[in-house]
């Protein structure tokens, strides 16, 4: 073995003993007579003495010039015995003691880094993702991996406990482009056709419900060839879940428990009572979000019938919806705070065209940057409807679609949540979105298209809906959300075979292609498919969640950056023109992109 010990667990307890250590160098330092090293591995750092050698005496010059020598990142062996420190460290484990180093052996030598494998470093994100192994040096990284690593292993402990299954599925599969894009895998031994990646195991896990598993669950990898954004990856890592003879109620309470349990193991967080359960509607009323950062309050008020007593301003009168959110004790913000807002509203991405502002002053008046179209009297009835104080501060949008300005106002509900200190990453606040709408519009495809995926099954209640009027059918769909992300969703499924028919008709499938691309479940179905439900938590979501993160990126091992690369194997990349001619395939480049090999 290189080493009797790790470097994070030597204590006082072994003082005294002889011990030997193995890891990289984390830096160097001179002082007087001596060198100290310290000493870096997975499990921490330890400090290393050389010491020089006795007046006129030779023992142990060479072990001092060694050290002396020794680059950042060297891969070393010490062995020496161990010390009681003088000086100590608090702020590590093993500071209390250190090792009189009596062997050194240079494992492998190393280049100087590109960045300082510290846990605050001077690597910009490319760089890091350029030598993403140089990067899980860094503790911070580390300590992310360890903590999805307990995480997966507390899933499988509680899916274990209520008799779950882990199954695999597989990873080449059809191709269903009712979803998301799919990333596609030609076939060399069958010319001109292609599998697909999973962007779940969806119809998978059902027929393994058909197959009487009756509880399934994989921490599996998904893949959807969609825009990225700092919670998304284009392989991301599901806990997948389906379970047979449930309705909603069974599923919620299920990984409500899973939810309190991971919480309860991993960040010592005891979470009591039901999470709260609030209507995709409601979600959108008073947050214009269906996954709503409920860990502070600043809901929507609605104000249309407050400025219709006095119109004149035509902004408002013409306004389809006019919202507002009240910023408790924000009135004392200055008009460049305000021009800022303003101008965070109107960038491209959010798109309001302006703000409108209002400040409850100390005695109870209002003052508004619309004072000259509305009277006292109009402002105090604004003031009643949000509920403001003095000292508050009233922010409005306004728009002729309700939909697009309530989710520019949850652009600056979250702003203004962040800019008050109110989005702690160290509270969480849990609940369910339900009853989502069944269908949506598509402009792009001009047909109603499922919210979630063919396969939900719509309220029993809302079933007739579907001949006269499906826009207004609610799905048995729900989503776990916290602290504003979607950190997990499913529906109940449709397991009646006519049932199913009727919502591939609605969707727009022929016969013909609704039997080409899931056939194999619809005939599946015909054999007793049971009542099932599941649900898919996002691993990397719940993981960074816990670790504080604003990206998933570092609680992945090796990520793709903002744009879908992997900057450090270079990837995607062309194929040599014998793989492209042994799949039959051609390539062509878009006219506004470089013709280059990667």
């Amino acid at each position: 073995m290189y080493r009797t010990h790790t470097c994070g667990e030597l204590r006082l307890a072994n003082v005294g003993q002889t011990v030997t250590l193995a890891g990289w160098v984390q830096r160097t330092r001179k002082m007087g007579g001596m060198t100290f090293v310290d000493m870096r591995d997975r499990y921490g750092i330890t400090q290393i003495v050389f010491e020089a050698p006795p007046a006129g005496g030779l023992q142990g010059t060479g072990l001092q010039g060694a050290a002396n020598a020794l680059g950042r990142e060297y891969v070393i062996q010490v062995t020496g015995t161990v010390n009681e420190r003088s000086n100590k460290n608090a702020n590590l484990p093993t500071g209390d003691i250190e090792i009189i180093a009596s062997e050194l052996r240079v494992l492998n030598a190393s280049v100087t880094p590109p960045f300082t494998i510290e846990d605050q470093s001077d690597g910009g994100d490319d760089l890091r993702m350029k030598y993403r192994y140089l990067d899980l040096r860094r503790t911070p990284v580390r300590r992310n991996l360890e903590l999805r690593h307990k995480m997966t292993m507390e899933v499988r402990r509680y899916l274990d406990s209520l008799g779950f299954l882990e199954i695999e599925t597989p990873m080449l599969i059809g191709s269903t482009p009712e979803g998301a894009r799919d990333f596609v895998v030609p076939s060399r031994m069958n010319p001109g056709q292609f599998y697909a990646l999973p962007q779940s195991p969806q119809t998978l896990k059902q027929l393994l419900m058909v197959s009487g598993m009756d509880r399934y669950f994989q921490i599996v990898k998904c893949f959807r060839d969609e825009d990225l954004r700092a919670d998304r990856q284009p392989e991301f890592t599901q806990i997948d879940c389906e379970m047979s003879f449930v309705q909603q109620e069974d599923i919620i309470q299920t990984f409500e428990g899973m939810a309190k349990h991971l919480f309860r193991e991993l960040r010592g967080v005891e979470l009591e009572g039901a999470f709260p359960r609030m209507t995709w509607d409601d979600a959108m009323k008073y947050y214009g979000s269906d996954k709503p950062d409920t860990r502070f309050e600043m809901k929507f008020v609605e104000l249309k019938d407050v400025f219709a007593k006095a119109p004149g301003f035509s902004v408002f009168d013409e306004a389809k919806y006019i919202g507002g959110i009240c910023a408790k004790g924000q009135a004392v913000y200055t008009r460049k705070q305000i021009d800022q807002l303003t101008d965070f509203v109107k960038r491209p991405q959010i798109g309001a065209k302006g703000m409108v502002y209002a400040r409850v002053l100390d005695d109870g008046t209002v003052k508004s940057s619309v004072d000259k179209f509305y009277s006292q009297e109009v402002l105090q009835e604004l003031k009643d409807a949000m509920g403001a104080e003095a000292g508050d501060l009233i922010l409005i949008l306004s728009g002729d679609d309700d939909m697009k300005t309530r989710k520019q106002l949850c652009e600056l509900r979250l702003e203004m949540g962040q800019r008050m200190g109110l989005r702690d990453k160290n509270k969480f606040s849990l609940l369910w979105v339900i009853d989502f709408p069944m269908f949506e519009w598509s402009e792009e495809e001009g047909r109603l298209m499922a919210t979630h995926h063919p396969f939900t099954h719509p309220k029993d209640e809302d079933i007739p809906l579907l001949d006269t009027n499906p826009a207004a059918v609610r799905a048995d769909a729900y989503d776990m959300v916290c602290n504003g992300v979607e950190v997990g969703g499913g529906s109940i499924r449709i397991h009646d075979p006519e049932l199913q028919d009727k919502m591939f008709r609605i969707l727009g499938f022929t016969e013909e292609r609704a039997q080409e691309q899931f056939g194999f479940l619809m005939n599946a179905f015909k054999y007793g498919a049971p009542p099932h439900g599941g649900l898919a938590y996002g691993l990397d979501r719940w993981v960074s969640l816990f670790a504080g993160l604003d990206s998933i990126r570092d609680c992945i091992a090796f990520p793709k950056n903002n744009s879908g690369r992997d900057v450090m194997l270079d990837a995607p990349a062309r194929l040599e023109q014998k793989q492209l001619d042994e799949l039959c395939l051609e390539t062509k480049t878009p006219p506004n992109m470089p013709n280059k090999l990667h």
